[in-house]
């Protein structure tokens, strides 16, 4: 008998342990959550990034329109201006110029001009004693100078409006003819070029002609200043 209360209690007790852990084992498949399903839109992983742009601006092409500038090298044009003629007083003078602009900053530069010589002081206190004849006082003469454009930029004529203009320096060598002799002449002096369109130009400029002369009774280096406006046309 008590052998048999033995066995009936251990198989109880073994009944007890064994079999929760057998249902527990059994529902840990039932218990497992389910997999949520992919969104119907969603992409799939390809392990990529997205090559799309975060920002995609539309920009409009614009049209430039370049500006129509003359590409003439040659310069033509006159300029009237006053004269002093050492010893000889001031008088008008005009003449005519001709350039070729070799490069943006240099050009040559040919003119011609005629003046008229006035009266000397001595001439004006011995009252009728004249130094020279009519025909002598006309004064002219011919240049060839190299000239550079030393500082080119713009001018501005109110708040919409600016030109191109430069500022130039000019030397070179010709001759003079004056008193019915002719002399070697040396010029030089500086200008200042305003361009109110690309196809014409206003200029001013002052010049010294230098020569050597002993038309008073002495031979010494005389300097006959010039200043002058002009215009120009380009071709």
């Amino acid at each position: 008998m008590e052998v048999s209360r033995f066995r009936i209690l251990f198989l109880s007790l073994l009944a007890v342990t064994v079999l929760p852990g057998c249902s527990l084992l059994g529902g840990r498949d039932d218990d497992r959550p389910e997999p949520l399903a992919p969104a119907a839109n969603a992409e799939p992983l390809t392990g990529e990034p997205d090559q799309r742009p975060i920002i995609d601006p539309q920009v409009e092409r614009r049209e430039i329109r370049r500006s129509r500038i003359d590409t003439e090298d040659f310069e033509l044009g006159g300029y009237v201006g006053i004269m002093s003629i050492e010893d000889f007083e001031s008088n008008v003078v005009y003449g005519g110029r001709l350039a070729y602009h070799l490069t943006e900053d240099f050009f040559l530069e040919g003119t011609y001009g005629k003046s008229r010589a006035g009266r000397t002081s001595y001439e004006n206190l011995a009252g009728q004693a004249d130094l020279l004849n009519d025909d002598e006082r006309d004064y002219s003469y011919y240049a060839l100078s190299l000239g550079w454009n030393a500082l080119p930029g713009e001018v501005f004529i109110g708040k919409n409006r600016a030109y191109n203009s430069a500022f130039y320096l000019v030397a070179g060598i010709g001759n003079t003819e004056f008193a019915g002799d002719d002399h070697f002449t040396v010029s030089g002096g500086f200008g200042y070029r305003v361009l109110p369109a690309d196809w014409i130009a206003v200029h001013f400029d002052v010049r010294d002609h230098i020569f050597d002369s002993d038309l008073v009774g002495e031979k010494k280096i005389v300097n006959n200043l010039e200043a002058h406006l002009g215009l120009s046309i380009f071709f």
